[in-house]
C-alpha cells in the first residue's frame, strides 16, 4: 500500500451491475493482479461511473453538444448526433436484442462513425464491447466468440463473408447476427435504431464492471484477451493524452489502427471525446489516403504505424506538402503551410 489511493486486486471490487457474471467469473486469480495507483487527483473516480457517460453526456453538459465529434466517410456527427445515435443502439442492444448488463457483443467493421457509436452504446448499455479487427478470418472469430462467450455479433454488411463461414464452423452455436450499413435490410441496425428516440438511461456501471475485452491478433498463436474496466477507459484518456500530448478542444485526431486494437480505440475515439476534439475515421488507410486526410482535415495529432511514416520520409517534398502545420518527421522534408492563427502545431505520436 502506498500513501496515495491504492485499489487492491479482487477483494475490493465493487457490486456488479452486470446480470450476466462471465466477465468477472473470469478475471485471472488476484495473485496474478497489479496494485492499481491512482495518485493523480483526476485518476480517483467514483465506485459507480459509466464511461460513456463521461465521454458523450458530459461533453453535452459541458455545451459541447454542436462541436464536431467524428468525421468519416461524407458523414460529420457533432457530439448531440452522436450521443443520440449511441442512445438508439444501446436501446436496440436492451430492447431489440433483449441484452442484460454483463452480457457480450462482438463488433465486426472498419473505422467508421457507426462503428464507433456500437462500441459506445455497448458500454452505456452496462454490457461488454468484444471489438475484431475487419482483416480477421473465420477460424480467429471462432476463437474470440468461443473465449468471450459472445452473445451476439454486430457486423458491417460487407464484412459479413467470414461471419458466414464463422455460422458453419459454429452451428447451432452460432450467436445471432444483426447486420449495420446494410440499406434494404427490414432488420438491419439502422432499421432497429428508427424505432427508438427517446434517451437511453444508462447503466449504472460500477467503476470497476468490465465493459472490454480486447483481443491480440492471435499472430503468435490463439488470440488471447484482455480485460478492461469502465475506470481503465478513462484513466487511459486522463494519463497519456492529457500530459504527453498535451490534448486539447481544437484538436483533430486522426490514423490508422482499427478501433478493434486499444490503440486505436484510444487514439481515434476515446482520447479525443474526453477533451471535445474531433476524431477523422478512414475506412481503408494508405499512407496516400491518410496524407490527404490529413490536409484536408487539418489534423493535429495522428496515430499510425512506422511504416507509414517511413514511406513518408521517402517521398519527394512535393508530394508530402499538401498536409498541414507539422513538426513531426515526416514534416521535416516539407515546406508546410502556416498554421491558421490560433491553432496549434501538430503532434506525431
Amino acid at each position: 500500500m502506498t500513501s496515495a489511493q491504492t485499489v487492491e486486486p479482487r477483494a475490493a471490487l465493487s457490486p456488479s451491475s452486470h446480470v450476466d457474471g462471465f466477465a468477472r467469473d473470469h478475471l485471472p486469480p488476484p495473485g496474478g493482479w497489479p496494485d492499481f495507483l491512482f495518485d493523480l487527483p483526476a485518476l480517483r473516480y467514483p465506485q459507480r461511473i459509466n464511461c460513456a457517460v463521461e465521454l458523450l453526456n458530459a461533453a453535452l453538459a459541458r455545451g459541447w453538444g454542436m462541436r464536431t465529434a467524428l468525421i468519416g466517410a461524407g458523414e460529420r456527427l457533432s457530439y448531440a448526433e452522436l450521443a443520440a445515435q449511441v442512445d438508439r443502439i444501446a436501446h436496440v442492444l436492451r430492447r431489440d436484442l433483449q441484452l442484460v448488463p454483463g452480457k457480450r457483443v462482438l463488433l465486426r467493421g472498419a473505422n467508421c462513425p457507426t462503428m464507433a457509436a456500437a462500441i459506445l452504446a455497448v458500454f452505456k448499455a452496462g454490457c461488454i464491447a468484444v471489438p475484431t479487427m475487419p482483416l480477421l478470418r473465420a477460424r480467429e472469430l471462432g476463437a474470440i466468440a468461443a473465449k468471450a462467450q459472445v452473445d451476439v455479433v454486430l457486423c458491417a454488411a460487407g464484412l459479413r463473408a467470414e461471419v458466414d463461414a464463422l455460422q458453419e464452423i459454429l452451428g447451432e452455436g452460432m450467436p445471432p447476427l444483426t447486420l449495420f450499413d446494410a440499406p434494404g435490410d427490414p432488420a438491419a441496425l439502422e432499421q432497429l435504431m428508427a424505432r427508438h428516440g427517446d434517451p437511453f438511461a444508462a447503466t449504472d456501471t460500477a467503476a470497476d464492471d468490465v465493459c472490454l475485452i480486447s483481443f491480440t491478433s492471435g499472430t503468435t498463436g490463439i488470440p488471447k484477451g484482455t480485460m478492461h474496466f469502465q475506470r481503465d477507459l478513462l484513466a487511459i484518456c486522463d494519463c497519456f493524452p492529457v500530459h504527453t500530448l498535451q490534448s486539447r478542444g481544437d484538436d483533430i485526431f486522426i490514423g490508422t489502427p482499427p478501433l478493434a486494437f486499444t490503440f486505436g480505440l484510444g487514439g481515434l475515439l476515446l482520447f479525443p471525446l474526453r477533451v471535445g476534439a474531433a476524431a477523422v475515421l478512414i475506412e481503408k488507410p494508405t499512407p496516400e489516403t491518410l496524407l490527404a486526410a490529413i490536409a484536408s482535415e487539418h489534423a493535429t495529432v495522428c496515430f499510425t504505424a512506422p511504416t507509414f511514416y517511413r514511406q513518408w520520409r521517402s517521398w519527394q517534398p512535393a508530394t508530402i506538402c499538401p498536409a498541414s502545420r507539422a513538426r513531426s518527421r515526416p514534416a521535416r522534408r516539407c515546406r508546410w503551410p502556416r498554421a491558421r492563427p490560433g491553432r496549434r502545431q501538430p503532434v506525431w505520436p
